[in-house]
C-alpha cells in the first residue's frame, strides 16, 4: 500500500510581492464518445488501431471538444477561461476521480489530468524506474496497488473519451535534497519524460494484463505540456519541452492574473495569486497552498476548523474568477489533487467554485490544451494589448473600444466568435 497524503509536503514559501504560498505538489461538441471506451448506452463504435504493445490506440479525432477557434472579432468581448486542472491523477479509491469526472459532465466542463507515469507500473516492477540522481526505483509517492492501477487505466480512459487531456506530472515527484527535481538538468528531464511516456504506453507489457482495453490515444500525440512536481526545475525542463514539441508548461512558481505570455518557445501557464478572503496577502491558486496557508501544513486540523475553512476556500477560488471575469478577462488557473486532506474540504471547495462559475456568460471550462488552441488562433497583435491589462484591471473604455481599434489595425478578419465552447 502506497502513500500519496505527502505531495507538496515541503513547508509553505511565501513570495515577496504578493505574499503567496509556491509550494505544492500545481457548446456545441463533437464526436460522441464510442462503444470502444463510452458508458454510453447505443453510441457507435470508434476506430481502433492498436500502438506498441496495445496498452494504447489510435481511436480517432478525440470526442466532445469544442467548437475549432476563431480570432477574436475587433471590439468582441474575450471570453472568460478558467481551466481546472489535477496533479498526479492517480486513483486510489477514495472516489474523488470518478467525483469529478461525474461533475465535469454534468456542467460540461472539460479539465487537465497531469498523469504521474509511476502510476501505471507495478511497484513489483519498481526497479525499471531510474531517476535521475536518485536510486532505481525510487519514488517519493510511492506506487498505486495492482488494483488502484486498474481503476486508474479506466478512469484516465474515460477522461479523454470525455473529452478532457492528459497531460503529465512525470514520474517520482521528488523536491528535496540533492536529488531534487530542481537540480536536474535538461538532459535528465529528458529522460524523465521518456520514462513517463514509457509507462503509459506499455502499461500492458508492465502489467502484464490482457483483460482491459487500450487507452484510446496516441500518447505521443496527446501529450503536449506538464506541471512539474512542487513547481520546481522549470527552466531546465523548457528546452527538452520544446526539443519535444511540447506547447505549454504549467510549472511557473507562482503567477499573476493576466493574459500569459511565452517562455522559452511554449506557452507559460502558471498558478496564480488570488484573494484570500480574511488576508491581506494572496493565495497561489491551489488546494495544497491554501491548506498551508489555514493550517500550516497539516492534512488533518481539528475538525471544527473545517467549515469555516471550506468556505475561506471555496470564496478564495470564487474571488479570482470573479476579479478576472469582470475586468481584463484573464484566464484562471486552479490546481488540485485527488485528496481528502481536512476532512475533504478542498474537493468541496473547488466543487462550489466550479458550479458557481459553470453557465456563466462568456465563461468556458476547458483543458489547458484546449486554451492553448484558443491563443494560437489569435491575432498576435490582440494578444500583446491583452496582456496590458493589469490584475483586476477593466479595459478603457469597454471591450468594443479598447480591443476595436487593434483588431482593426492588425488586420485580423474573423469568424464571428471566439469559436470556444466547451
Amino acid at each position: 500500500m502506497r502513500d500519496i497524503s505527502r505531495r507538496g509536503m515541503l513547508g509553505l514559501g511565501v513570495g515577496a510581492a504578493a505574499a503567496v504560498g509556491l509550494t505544492g505538489c500545481g457548446t456545441a461538441l463533437g464526436d460522441s464518445p464510442g462503444a470502444t471506451g463510452s458508458s454510453g448506452k447505443g453510441s457507435p463504435k470508434r476506430p481502433s488501431r492498436p500502438l506498441g504493445d496495445g496498452s494504447t490506440a489510435f481511436t480517432g479525432k478525440q470526442p466532445n471538444q469544442p467548437a475549432k477557434p476563431a480570432p477574436l472579432e475587433p471590439g468582441e468581448t474575450p471570453p472568460q477561461f478558467v481551466v481546472f486542472s489535477w496533479d498526479g491523477a492517480g486513483d486510489v479509491g477514495n472516489g474523488l476521480f470518478e467525483r469529478f469526472l461525474k461533475l465535469s459532465q454534468e456542467h460540461d466542463a472539460r479539465m487537465t489530468f497531469f498523469l504521474s507515469g509511476l502510476y501505471l507500473l507495478p511497484e513489483s516492477k519498481k526497479r525499471m524506474y531510474l531517476p535521475p540522481n536518485n536510486a532505481p526505483g525510487a519514488s517519493d509517492i510511492g506506487y498505486l496497488t495492482d488494483a488502484h492501477i486498474r481503476t486508474t487505466l479506466k478512469n484516465v480512459r474515460q477522461a479523454w473519451l470525455d473529452g478532457h487531456e492528459i497531460g503529465t506530472h512525470f514520474n517520482g515527484h521528488f523536491c528535496g535534497g540533492s536529488g531534487s527535481v530542481g537540480n536536474w538538468t535538461p538532459a535528465q528531464w529528458k529522460s524523465e519524460i521518456a520514462q513517463a511516456k514509457s509507462f503509459v504506453k506499455e502499461w500492458r507489457t508492465n502489467t502484464g494484463w490482457t483483460d482491459l482495453p487500450a487507452l484510446p490515444f496516441d500518447y505521443d500525440k496527446e501529450l503536449i505540456g506538464g506541471r512539474t512536481p512542487c513547481l520546481l526545475g522549470q527552466s531546465s525542463l523548457l528546452p527538452t519541452a520544446r526539443e519535444l514539441g511540447w506547447r505549454y508548461d504549467a510549472s511557473s512558481p507562482g503567477g499573476l492574473q493576466q493574459w500569459p505570455s511565452k517562455k522559452g518557445g511554449l506557452w507559460d501557464l502558471p498558478l496564480q495569486a488570488i484573494p484570500f478572503p480574511g488576508h491581506t496577502f494572496e493565495v497561489l491558486s491551489m488546494d495544497y497552498n491554501i491548506l498551508a496557508n489555514q493550517s500550516i501544513n497539516s492534512t488533518q486540523a481539528p475538525p471544527a476548523n473545517y467549515p469555516a475553512w471550506r468556505k475561506q476556500a471555496t470564496d478564495a477560488y470564487i474571488a479570482g474568477f470573479t476579479r478576472a471575469y469582470e475586468t481584463n478577462r484573464a484566464p484562471l488557473f486552479v490546481g488540485n489533487h485527488f485528496e481528502e486532506w481536512n476532512g475533504g474540504i478542498y474537493m468541496d471547495a473547488v466543487e462550489g467554485a466550479l458550479k458557481h462559475m459553470a453557465g456563466k456568460k462568456d465563461v468556458r471550462l476547458v483543458s489547458f490544451r484546449q486554451f492553448v488552441d484558443w491563443l494560437d488562433a489569435q491575432d498576435p497583435a490582440v494578444l500583446e494589448k491583452l496582456r496590458s491589462l493589469g490584475v483586476g484591471q477593466e479595459p478603457a473604455g469597454g471591450w468594443k473600444e479598447f480591443l476595436g481599434e487593434v483588431a482593426t489595425n492588425s488586420g485580423s478578419g474573423s469568424v464571428k466568435g471566439s469559436g470556444q465552447a466547451a
